[in-house]
């Protein structure tokens, strides 16, 4: 035993387990004065909101809700899913949050499958939450407790369901007389089931240490300032809002709530509140890239957002660029709580043209600096690639802001931890100067041929006609190579584009093999953050194949 391990034990006062709830605390003591959510008429400072979270903790208590307990909530970007975020933590219990655009045979699976005592929904869900509810009795013989939110600023249909009504039950309650973390900061702070682009949704269990550690990188990677105003244009229940319910308390800056994302909803809010941060998909960005000009007068702050994507397009980058916006490009999965890696801008790249700027920014970048591991491996070997830009592996990380594993699901979570790193399904380079670039999914490489075509690629070449709004290239089985790849794309509003345009188009950034051989204009089907599902498009390609 060395002499620093004698008589230098933890002890309360110089160790407590990491919790992000404690961002909470400190900004009611310190910034109890200041704003902290701002949502239509409503208006809460930092001890407001502290209060409302510990009333909300000692009513789940009062419910049964303990360590170990799980809490669905099925809300929109409202001060009550903020609250959520403090509360059921603080009780040591896991926080589900339901994508409000499931249907219901598949949030009853999920309730069901998290064992969710408690579930706390939104008016507006009334429908899909009642289907659910009685699915999930009838087949499961299994009934959470219902309290129902009733927001000020939702004036539609919907029935309160349940025994409890929210601001009832919270004025019924003495607030905690502290939101206190766990005592082992490896105890679970959320299941976030991830969003079924596979047909294959899992229960990806997060710690609070995870959980405080990358609420952290948000801000030291974004170089974020004490007091943002920061617009919830990304939906809390994906991975938590990324961390940032966390971080924002941990600056003591302002949750602009938002409750529908469109394009005059977003920029009227960063006119009216002096917004200067927001997080979003490709496709967000692309509703601001896209609006009229006239929207955006008035918005004299500069405007910092963060977009995160396998490989959001370079038209994007540079869209956002002319519009006078700063985008911060990063990238993660749910299974490392949202963004876990970041393309640091580097002072040099001021100094190139915006097309070489927008491929820097488009990398996915270098790890998030508190977590311990990203490297590109080839996943047969986990031999690590050589830092050629051409060698193809799969991305993968470790460290500690990895998730605890898949809830109630050990095979899989054994194959996501094989050769002691998170395989992420991503397949990329290591450039030269280590920043990473993702190819595709391993399921989304076309063979042509005996080539390999990536589906990226070729959509960043279509996104560069400015007609095209949306795109995602799949492969189509072909009786003479094998495969070839075949595009879906939406055009922009008032936009017109042949199929042979953009044919000839795609032909002057690509080699030949790598052009879509059928362009076809249709819907493309997107999960509610804005991921493209395109295991529903390879099926539509598989079967008008066949069909043909």
């Amino acid at each position: 035993m060395s002499i620093y391990d004698q008589h230098l034990d933890r002890n309360a006062a110089n160790f407590a387990a990491l919790s992000p709830v404690s961002f909470v605390e400190r900004s009611a003591e310190v910034f109890g004065d200041l704003p902290a959510v701002v949502h239509g008429a409503r208006r809460y400072t930092w001890a407001q909101v502290r209060e409302r979270s510990a009333r909300l903790a000692a009513a789940l208590r009062h419910l049964g809700v303990h360590r170990g307990s799980s809490v669905s909530v099925m809300l929109p970007n409202t001060p009550e899913m903020v609250e959520a975020h403090y509360a059921v933590p603080a009780l040591g219990a896991v926080l589900n949050t339901l994508n409000t655009r499931l249907d219901a045979p598949l949030l009853a699976w999920q309730m069901n499958h998290c064992e969710a005592q408690v579930l706390i929904t939104d008016r507006e869900f009334a429908p899909v939450m009642a289907q659910a509810l009685a699915l999930l009795r009838s087949e499961h013989d299994r009934r959470p407790i219902v309290v129902t939110v009733d927001d000020s600023e939702y004036t539609g249909a919907g029935e309160r369901l349940g025994e409890y009504e929210y601001e009832a039950l919270l004025a019924t309650h003495d607030p905690l007389p502290k939101l206190e973390g766990p005592a082992d900061e490896w105890d679970a702070i959320a299941v976030s089931y991830t969003s079924g682009t596979t047909g294959d949704p899992k229960g990806v269990v997060t710690h609070h240490r995870g959980a405080y550690l990358n609420a952290v990188c948000n801000a030291a990677t974004w170089t974020l300032p004490h007091f943002p105003k920061y617009l919830w244009t990304l939906p809390m229940f994906h991975c938590n809002g990324w961390c940032f319910p966390w971080t924002i308390a941990m600056l003591g800056g302002t949750h602009v709530c938002l409750r529908r994302v469109e394009a005059k909803a977003i920029l009227d809010a960063m006119r009216e509140h002096g917004v200067d941060h927001y997080c979003a998909a490709p496709i967000v960005h692309n509703l601001l890239i896209n609006a009229p000009p006239e929207l955006r007068e008035g918005i004299t702050q500069k405007v910092r957002g963060m977009v995160a994507g396998a490989a959001p397009p370079a038209a994007m980058i540079e869209g956002m660029a002319k519009i006078g916006f700063d985008i911060t490009h990063v990238y993660g999965l749910t299974e490392v709580y949202g963004p876990a890696a970041v393309a640091v801008k580097r002072e040099a790249w001021a100094g190139e043209s915006l097309s070489e700027q927008t491929r820097l920014n488009g990398r996915q970048g270098v790890r998030y600096m508190l977590q311990e591991g990203m490297t590109v491996l080839d996943p047969e070997t986990m031999a690590a690639t050589p830092a050629d830009g051409q060698t193809m592996g799969e991305i993968m990380f470790r460290g500690n802001i990895v998730m605890k594993g898949y809830l109630k699901n050990p095979l899989a979570t054994d194959k996501a931890f094989a050769g002691g790193w998170f395989h992420t399904g991503d397949l990329a380079v290591m450039e030269p100067d280590r920043y990473v670039k993702i190819k595709d999914r391993s399921k989304d490489i076309i063979i042509s041929g005996g080539e390999n075509i990536s589906s990226i690629e070729v959509e960043d070449a279509l996104y560069r006609h400015p007609a095209v709004l949306a795109c995602a290239v799949v492969a189509r089985p072909d009786a003479k190579w094998g495969e070839t790849p075949v595009a879906y794309v939406e055009t922009k509003p008032g936009a017109s584009v042949a199929a042979a345009d953009l044919v000839a188009h795609c032909k002057t950034l690509l080699a030949g093999y790598k052009v879509p051989r059928e362009i076809r204009f249709e819907p493309i089907p997107k999960t509610s953050t804005g991921k493209i599902q395109k295991f529903q498009l390879r099926e539509r390609a598989r079967s008008s194949s066949a069909i043909e």
